[in-house]
């Protein structure tokens, strides 16, 4: 993954995101019940790029040796840059199935591609759930007809639900910004994740879509910030997915000149938008991560380097022990300051300083005691939000990652994945 460009690391707390329905202008959405793995259920979706000649695409991918067969046919599709439809079912993952799997995805493409009348390698395939499964083929043809049918401005949540595995709610974001010309432009998505999320840029799918006018190049940068911005700063359980795929279209039909420069202000405006709705995406995966009860940013600052704090946060955000220390409530400072201690970096802990919220608990290379700095750390971990930041005391690298907890219910979860 490319670092993440100093425009889209900037805060984006001034673009409106929003988790209610959404249209974007140039694409239609849908979704059916296949019954492939699921019974009574959504379980496969469509999104469709009106535009005859398709859309601007860009897509980023797990990173696991083991990738899923959509995911090959993905990169494959996606090196020119132009899509006009994403197929993704949900319940089996299409992945470790070898070549059969491949014949299977390119087989979905095509049984999309003739009902929709668009070119066979326009269509680009996702699928999440079990590993090793093969894709039934049978269910897809026999419900495409129907899935057609159902595309519809407004099936953004239809689609959300239809990509679910363990995921409790469907995840969408929208933002709307005025480029300078003062035309509007949309930006939504969706997400499905809830376990195997540690992505390397989780089992994460994320299909996001925009009216405006981007150049394929301009697109796959913005994409690939944004993804380095928001999915590569969390993680669920430190296990990356074989299947973790986000795909970004653009339409164009929002009219705007277009954008053609990643340095322009407009450019920069756009990219701070798609940056806004993919880590809000990001978040509300962590926070229906299995078994999840509590949403922890790991703030690490005063590092030596950007990668130096990256590496710490991603210690502490991962650590077995310090996550079902929130989940027990316990403000186990120890927990944390030694996977700070373990993560690899070199750390001088007479300069390391801890906060919980604005509450410190250790600095100079000790806990700082009294009964009522334990009272108010014990208050803070009972929040649903919590913030903790470590000073590292070593120069200008920070990095913020984001985790939850670790409960009784993620073991029973994923104990259990496959009956």
């Amino acid at each position: 993954m490319t670092p993440v460009p100093a425009e889209a690391a900037k805060n984006t707390k001034s673009v409106t995101v929003s988790r209610g329905a959404f249209k974007v202008p140039g694409f239609l959405a849908g979704a059916v019940e296949s019954g492939m793995r699921y019974s009574g259920r959504l379980d496969l979706a469509l999104i469709f790029a009106q535009d005859p000649a398709g859309c601007a695409a860009s897509g980023v991918f797990t990173r696991n040796s083991f990738c899923a067969a959509p995911v090959e046919l993905c990169r494959e599709r996606l090196e020119k840059r132009r899509a006009k439809a994403i197929l993704a079912n949900a319940g089996i993952a299409n992945a470790c199935t070898g070549r059969e799997g491949k014949i299977r995805a390119v087989e979905m493409a095509r049984i999309a591609s003739d009902a929709l009348g668009c070119p066979a390698d326009s269509v680009l395939v996702s699928s999440t759930g079990v590993i090793g499964m093969q894709v039934d083929i049978g269910p897809v043809a026999r419900c495409m007809p129907g899935l057609v049918q159902s595309l519809r401005p407004d099936g953004w949540q239809d689609a959300a639900r239809a990509i679910m595995t363990t995921d409790t709610v469907e995840k969408m974001a929208s933002a709307r910004i005025e480029l300078d010309a003062g035309l509007s432009v949309t930006i939504a998505g969706i997400a499905k994740g809830a376990g195997m999320i540690a992505p390397d840029m989780a089992t994460l799918l994320v299909f996001a879509c925009t009216d405006a006018a981007v150049s394929p190049e301009v697109l796959d940068y913005w994409t690939r910030a944004g993804a380095d911005s928001s999915f590569n700063c969390i993680t669920v359980d430190g296990d990356t997915s074989t299947n973790d795929s986000l795909i970004v279209l653009a339409s164009g039909a929002a009219g705007n000149t277009p954008i053609t420069d990643t340095g322009g202000s407009e450019s920069r405006a756009f990219g701070r938008a798609l940056a806004s709705v993919l880590r809000d995406l990001a978040l509300q995966l962590v926070m229906d991560g299995e078994g999840a009860t509590v949403l922890v940013e790991i703030e690490v600052s005063g590092a030596a380097d950007r990668e130096s704090a990256r590496q710490v946060a991603f210690t502490v955000a991962n650590s077995p022990l310090v996550k079902t220390a929130f989940f027990g409530q316990d403000a186990n400072w120890g927990r944390i300051v030694a996977a700070a201690g373990r993560s690899g970096v070199k750390l001088i802990p007479e300069r390391v300083g801890l906060f919980f919220e604005d509450l410190c608990v250790f600095e100079n290379g000790a806990p700082v005691l009294g009964e009522e700095v334990e009272q108010k750390a014990s208050q803070i971990f009972k929040q649903k939000e919590i913030h903790v930041r470590l000073d590292l005391g070593l120069g200008d690298g920070a990095f913020t990652a984001w985790t939850c907890d670790f409960s009784l219910d993620y073991v029973k979860i994923n104990a259990s994945y496959r009956s």
